[in-house]
């Protein structure tokens, strides 16, 4: 946007500017942030006034920056100097509304220009603020490319936020808990129980499980507690009670991941049905369209072409239950070429061909393809890549465990993302969190886990 100013000698009175700008619950968030007004009533998600309502009111003085930011932009534009400003506040917006600001020159005296302003909501022409304002004109022509200013992410988790909402009102998901005798692994059980989403079967030493409920200051009355000392009598208990028809779902407490995936390999009392068990991060990226599916990054160590076939179905299978229609897998390699000395970019290139023949399904498949080529539309094509996935991919399918294992911890720990776990290829969802996992990741991990169990639940009718 190229932004260029009017000295006073080319104003005349009447001149008007106009801008359209509509108000995000992100850009109260920011507004929050660099303002240090934290008045709940302009907080999206709280309750300032007690009302059982969230408001997401728009402050009034983020309204009157509206007409600072026409009048330092467009008319006069850049190179003012405000003198004095007088607003009346008429009404109130709320975030999703589209707000119209308008100043008109009203006054012209030894360089400093008078101008009328007002802001009204778009959808019923509500007048928000009106006033007046007085600058020092521009004293020097000025033009300048205003797309070289940085830009900004808000760190916020809206895909997450709308999983919960999808996931809240489904019955809850009957979840045996493995060894959740530790704050976070029974406090992530117990907030997606608040919320609804599941309802927690404690598998476990009991006495551990009643002392980190004491600690929490939680009352455990109302749920069902089977006391099994030994990590892999609880894995086993929580695997026969899939079997027994009384759990939809695993979850891992704090237990070591081998520990509880050695009961549900079991070739004779386990829950594979075919599929090798794999790994799925849904990450919550900052800034990001779409939550990124990243496998496998937990399970399957060095995978074989066999095994990656199972990885991507398996992760095309949770993407279309989260609500992808039709998932870009990209297939990461090195390189967006197949090179014989790459081992990764041969398989790559073999899924996707695999796909096409009908072999893999539901989502489209490309590789190989570079981290930069996946995601980055630009890259795609100064590359030269044309495809359904290139620049575009919601699924990265990753070479090994510890390319995935980086690329999931960057996303979290560089780019703020957060990140739900989850096992597939079992008969059941098994939820699989980290021990360093926030309590969105836990809460996330479980609503993925309840929305993928309804859609096979409603397929299988």
């Amino acid at each position: 946007m190229i932004l260029e100013n009017h000295l006073f000698e080319t104003l005349k009175l009447g001149d008007t500017a106009q801008a359209i700008r509509l108000c995000t619950a992100d850009d109260l968030y920011i507004f929050a942030a660099a303002t240090g007004n934290h008045n709940p009533l302009h907080v999206p998600g709280l309750d300032g006034d007690g009302d059982g309502q969230a408001e997401a009111m728009v402050p009034t003085a983020f309204a009157a920056s509206l007409v600072t930011a026409i009048l330092g932009t467009q008319l006069p534009g850049p190179g003012i100097m405000t003198l004095s400003q007088s607003y009346d506040f008429q009404g109130r917006a709320h975030a999703g509304d589209e707000l119209v600001t308008t100043v008109t020159v009203t006054g012209l005296e030894n360089g400093i220009v008078t101008l009328a302003a007002r802001v009204i909501r778009e959808i019923d022409k509500k007048q928000i603020l009106s006033g007046t304002v007085r600058v020092q004109a521009p004293a020097v022509s000025y033009r300048v490319d205003s797309s070289t200013l940085p830009g900004l992410t808000v760190r916020r988790h809206r895909h997450f936020e709308a999983l919960l909402a999808k996931a809240e009102p489904l019955p809850p998901l009957r979840t045996a808990v493995i060894c959740p005798n530790n704050a976070a692994s029974l406090g992530g059980a117990l907030l997606a129980r608040r919320h609804t989403i599941i309802t927690p079967i404690l598998v476990g030493d009991a006495g551990k499980i009643h002392a980190v409920a004491a600690e929490l200051g939680t009352d455990l009355t109302g749920i069902e507690i089977i006391d099994c000392p030994q990590h892999a009598e609880a894995a086993a208990r929580a695997v026969a009670l899939v079997h027994e028809g009384r759990a939809d779902a695993v979850m891992k407490g704090n237990l070591h991941t081998d520990d509880m995936l050695r009961a549900m390999v079991d070739r004779e009392k386990g829950l594979r049905i075919g599929r090798r068990l794999t790994h799925i991060f849904v990450m919550d990226v900052p800034g990001l369209e779409h939550p990124l599916l990243v496998t496998d990054a937990a399970i399957n160590i060095a995978p074989d072409l066999a095994t990656k076939v199972d990885i991507v179905q398996n992760a095309i299978d949770l993407a279309i239950s989260i609500g992808i229609a039709q998932p870009r897998v990209g297939v990461l390699s090195a390189t967006e070429t197949v090179n014989p000395a790459i081992p990764s970019s041969i398989d790559a290139a073999l899924l996707s061909k695999m796909a096409e023949r009908g072999q893999i399904t539901g989502g489209f498949v490309d590789g190989p393809l570079a981290m930069d080529n996946a995601v980055s539309v630009a890259a795609a094509r100064t590359k030269g890549i044309t495809s359904e996935v290139a620049g575009r991919a919601e699924v990265l399918v990753v070479p090994g465990i510890d390319a995935g294992n980086m690329l999931a911890k960057q996303l979290s720990y560089i780019s703020h993302a957060e990140a739900a776990g989850l096992v597939m290829g079992a008969r059941v969802p098994v939820i699989l969190n980290s021990r360093s996992d926030s309590s969105m990741a836990r809460l996330a991990s479980c609503a993925i886990a309840a929305i993928h169990h309804a859609r096979m639940q409603e397929a299988a009718e």
